[in-house]
C-alpha cells in the first residue's frame, strides 16, 4: 500500500457511474473502442471487452472495454481506490478477469508476459546501495537465472548480446554519464531512468509503469515523461502508465483511460480531460486550462496541485 491508499476498492464505488458523465467539450459522448476491422483482440497490444475484476469479494471494476495499439503512450487515471494498479495486474494475469474477455499481445493474460516490461510502484534506493546502475539494468536481462554463466559458446554469445543490449538501452534513456555509478548515489530521476532501461532491456512489446513519476521533482517528472514518449516512438513499444498527477504527462499522451464508478472510458486527452468531467468525478471544482503553448493544464480548487485534490465525495 502506498501513501495515498490501496488501489483496491472497498465498499461503494469511489465516484459516480460513468454512463452519461464523459463528454467532449462540444457535449458529445466519448466513443468506446469499437471492435471492428483492425480492432480485434488478435491485432492489438491490449484488448479488453466487458472485462471485470474482483479482489477479496469486492468488484474492483466491471464492463471495461479498451484497446491499446503498438507505439501508443496511454495514461491510466482516476480517483484513489478505483483499481488503476489492479488493471495493470489484470493485464499481467496476476489478478483474474472474472467477466468479459481479455487479450494481451494476442493471447490470454500471462501467456506472453516475457514480452512485457513491468515497473511496479517503488521507493527510492537507499543512499548506501552500492550496486551499479548498469548491473540493475543487466538484471532485466538474466536476473531470472541462478548462478554465473559458464564460458561455453552459447553462454558466451548470450553474454555478448546482453552487453550490447545493455549499452543500447543506457543510450536510449540517456544514462551514459551515471550508469556505472552506485545506484544509491543517483538522483530520483536517474534511478527511474535506470529502472525503465531495465524494463526495456529484453525489447518488450508492452511496457507497464505503475506511478513512475511518484516522488520525483517537477523537472524530473517532465524529463521522464518525455523519455517515455521517446521510447514509444523509437522502440514502437506500447506504454500504459498509472499516474496520480496528470499535468507532467499531459503534453506527451496519445490516449487516456479514466477509471471511476467501477467502469472506464478511453479517448484522446482533449476529450477525457475536461473541467466538466473532472469536477463531476472528483466532487470539487477543477479547471482545465491551456498555457501559452496551448498545452492542457489541470488546476484544482484554490490552486491546489492536482495530486492534492480531496477524495471524491462518493468514496467512503
Amino acid at each position: 500500500m502506498n501513501r495515498r491508499g490501496s488501489d483496491v476498492a472497498t465498499g461503494t464505488a469511489p465516484g459516480p457511474d460513468l454512463a452519461g458523465v464523459i463528454h467532449t467539450a462540444a457535449g458529445d459522448s466519448v466513443a468506446q473502442p469499437s471492435h471492428g476491422e483492425g480492432m480485434g483482440p488478435d491485432r492489438e497490444v491490449v484488448w479488453l471487452s466487458g472485462a471485470a475484476a474482483r479482489l477479496g469479494g469486492q468488484t474492483i471494476w466491471s464492463d471495461v472495454s479498451l484497446t491499446v495499439r503498438p507505439g501508443q503512450f496511454v495514461a491510466i487515471l482516476g480517483p484513489n481506490g478505483v483499481g488503476k494498479s489492479t488493471l495493470l495486474k489484470a493485464i499481467l494475469g496476476l489478478v483474474p478477469i472474472t467477466a468479459g474477455q481479455a487479450r494481451v499481445l494476442g493471447a490470454k493474460p500471462k501467456v506472453r508476459n516475457a514480452a512485457i516490461g513491468y515497473l511496479p510502484q517503488r521507493r527510492a534506493f537507499d543512499p548506501g546501495v552500492r550496486i551499479r546502475g548498469v548491473d540493475i539494468i543487466r538484471l532485466g536481462w538474466d536476473g531470472d537465472r541462478w548462478g554465473v554463466p559458464l564460458p561455453t559458446l552459447p553462454w558466451a554469445h548470450r553474454s555478448r548480446a546482453a552487453r550490447q543490449r545493455v549499452r543500447e538501452v543506457i543510450a536510449l534513456v540517456g544514462a551514459q554519464s551515471y550508469a556505472h555509478r552506485p545506484v544509491g548515489q543517483c538522483s530520483g530521476g536517474e534511478q527511474q531512468r535506470l529502472l525503465i532501461a531495465q524494463a526495456l532491456v529484453r525489447r518488450p512489446e508492452l511496457l507497464l509503469l505503475d506511478e513512475p513519476l511518484d516522488s520525483l521533482d517537477v523537472t524530473s517528472q517532465a524529463s521522464v515523461s518525455a523519455l517515455i514518449q521517446s521510447v514509444c516512438r523509437c522502440e514502437g513499444v506500447a506504454v500504459m502508465l498509472v499516474a496520480h498527477d496528470i499535468n507532467p504527462i499531459l503534453p506527451y499522451l496519445d490516449q487516456v483511460i479514466f477509471l471511476a464508478g467501477h467502469g472506464a472510458v478511453m479517448g484522446p486527452p482533449e476529450q477525457i480531460i475536461t473541467a466538466e468531467t473532472l469536477t463531476m468525478l472528483y466532487g470539487t471544482p477543477i479547471d482545465v486550462l491551456r498555457d501559452h503553448a496551448g498545452r492542457l493544464v489541470v488546476v484544482g480548487h484554490q490552486d491546489l496541485p492536482f495530486q492534492q485534490l480531496p477524495r471524491p465525495r462518493h468514496e467512503p
